[in-house]
C-alpha cells in the first residue's frame, strides 16, 4: 500500500519506518527542510535503538521517500496518517491542536480520490469529528474517511512495541476503511496481537485512559515507596507480591523518580481537561498529577538531605539525565527540576547520559556534561543514578570516584543493599 506519514517526529517516523520494512511505499512529510535533508541523508533526529539500520535499508529499497511536498505526498498516497505534535497548551491543561488542524485544512485542498484520514497523534475524545467538520465537504462526496488509530509505542522499545502490538485498535464505523486496515495491518495483527474496532471517539478516549492508568501505576508504587521507606519494608518484595496477582500485573510497579516523557505528563493533564469540558470529575487522575510533581521536590529534598543540606561547593554526579534510558527524550524528565535548583544552591554538577550532552543544561554555568562514566564520577561527593541505563548496572564505584568518601543516591534500585554494605559504601535508595 501507499501511506502518508505527515509529522517526521517520534511516532510519525517511526510508524512509517517500520510499515516501509513491512513492504509499503511510505511518503514521510515534515515542514522542516533540515530534518527532510537530514533523514535523506540518512541520519535519523531521535534516539531509538535498531531505527536507523531499518531506515538506511528501506530508504535503499525506495520504499522510504522525505519531501517537504505534503500535495505530492497526498496525491501519491492511500491512506494518510496524521502524526503530528499536540503538547500542552500553555498555562493550561488542555492538548493544543492547532497542528493538527492545520494538516487537515492542507488536506482539503489535495483530496481529489478517495483517502483515509487516520489521527495517529493522540488527540481528545471527539477530535475527529472536528477533523470531520473541516472535510466535510469531502465525506459528503464520499471521498474521505477519518479514522482514529491510537500508537501505543514505548520510547525505547517502538519498533518492538510496533511489530509485536499487544493490540490495534482502529476507531470507525466504516467497513470499507475496516476492511483496508485490516489488510495494511495483517503482517503484524497475525504474531497472535488483537485487532480491535470501536467507535472514533471510543478509540480517541482507550489511548488517553491507557497512559492515565499506566501513570497512576507509577505514581502508587512511588507512594508506597515513601511508607517502605519509614516502615523499612523493601519495595520491591511489595511489586512482586502484587504483581504475582493477573488482575494487578508487575508492569509500572517499579518505584523511582517522576515519571515523564511525551505522553504521561501531557495526556494525564489533557484527559482531565476533557473531563472537565464535559462536567465530568477525574478525581483520581488529578491526585495522581499532583503527586508526580510533588515527587519532583520530594526527591530533591532527599538529595540535599543526604548531604546534610549543605550544598554549596558539593560536587554531585547525575548518571542519566533523560527520563528513562534508550531514549533521547528529555521532556519533563525530573533531572530538569532536580538539576537547576541544586545548582542554584551552588553546587557542581557533572552528568552523563549515553544520549548525548543536552542542551537544556547548557545555560547553567556549574553544570557539565562528561565523555564518559569515569570523568563524571570522578572525586564526586554525591552520585545519583537518575536513568537505569544498562552502562550503569555494574560499576566499581570505589575505583572511579577515587575518593575514600562518597554517597550514591540510586534512584533506580539497581544496586543490592547488602552488597553496597559489604562494600562499605554509602548507599540510599527508593523505598527500602
Amino acid at each position: 500500500m501507499k501511506l502518508c506519514m505527515i509529522g517526521t517526529g517520534y511516532v510519525g517516523l517511526v510508524s512509517g519506518v517500520c510499515f516501509s520494512d513491512l513492504g509499503n511505499t511510505v511518503y514521510c512529510v515534515d515542514n522542516n527542510k533540515d530534518k527532510i535533508n537530514s533523514l535523506n541523508s540518512g541520519k535519523v533526529p531521535i534516539y531509538e535503538p535498531g531505527l536507523e539500520e531499518i531506515l538506511k535499508k528501506n530508504y535503499k529499497q525506495k520504499r522510504l521517500i522525505f519531501t517537504t511536498d505534503l500535495k505530492y505526498a497526498v496525491t501519491n498516497s492511500d491512506i494518510i496518517f496524521i502524526c503530528v505534535g499536540t503538547p500542552t497548551k500553555k498555562n493550561g491543561y488542555s492538548a493544543d491542536l492547532k497542528y493538527v488542524f492545520q494538516v487537515a485544512k492542507e488536506l482539503k485542498k489535495s483530496i481529489k480520490k478517495y483517502k483515509i484520514i487516520i489521527t495517529k497523534s493522540t488527540v481528545p475524545v471527539a477530535t475527529g469529528d472536528k477533523i470531520e467538520n473541516i472535510l466535510r465537504n469531502l465525506k459528503k462526496r464520499k471521498l474521505v474517511d477519518v479514522v482514529s488509530n491510537p500508537e501505543f509505542l514505548r520510547e525505547g522499545e517502538a519498533i518492538r512495541d510496533f511489530i509485536y502490538p499487544d493490540r490495534v485498535v482502529i476507531g470507525t464505523d466504516s467497513k470499507k476503511a475496516i476492511k483496508i486496515l485490516k489488510s495494511l495491518y495483517l503482517p503484524i495483527i497475525k504474531k497472535t496481537s488483537r485487532f480491535f474496532n470501536t467507535s472514533r471517539r471510543g478509540a480517541e478516549l482507550i489511548k488517553y485512559a491507557s497512559n492515565a492508568f499506566l501513570a497512576t501505576k507509577i505514581s502508587y508504587i512511588n507512594e508506597l515507596a515513601n511508607l517502605c521507606e519509614k516502615t523499612g519494608v523493601d519495595v520491591k518484595d511489595v511489586s512482586l507480591g502484587m504483581g504475582l496477582d493477573q488482575r494487578i500485573g508487575d508492569r509500572f510497579l517499579r518505584a523511582g523518580p517522576a515519571y515523564g516523557g511525551s505522553c504521561f505528563p501531557k495526556d494525564t493533564r489533557a484527559i482531565v481537561d476533557t473531563a472537565n469540558s464535559f462536567k465530568t470529575n477525574l478525581s483520581i487522575i488529578k491526585r495522581v498529577i499532583k503527586s508526580n510533581n510533588e515527587r519532583k521536590l520530594l526527591l530533591t529534598k532527599k538529595i540535599e538531605k543526604l548531604l546534610n543540606n549543605k550544598i554549596k561547593n558539593k560536587n554531585i554526579t547525575f548518571l542519566g539525565v533523560t527520563f528513562k534510558p534508550n531514549t533521547d527524550d528529555m521532556r519533563e524528565a525530573s533531572s530538569l527540576f532536580m538539576i537547576p535548583r541544586l545548582h542554584r544552591k551552588g553546587a557542581n554538577i557533572k552528568y552523563f547520559d549515553p544520549s548525548g550532552k543536552k542542551i537544556n543544561f547548557n545555560k547553567l554555568k556549574n553544570v557539565k556534561f562528561c565523555n564518559n562514566i569515569s570523568s563524571a564520577c570522578l572525586k564526586s561527593d554525591l552520585i545519583i543514578i537518575h536513568t537505569e541505563w544498562n552502562e550503569f548496572k555494574l560499576l566499581n564505584f570505589k575505583k572511579i570516584v577515587k575518593k575514600n568518601k562518597f554517597v550514591i543516591y540510586d534512584m533506580r534500585n539497581i544496586y543490592s543493599v547488602q552488597k553496597m554494605k559489604k562494600d562499605k559504601i554509602d548507599y540510599f535508595s527508593i523505598g527500602r
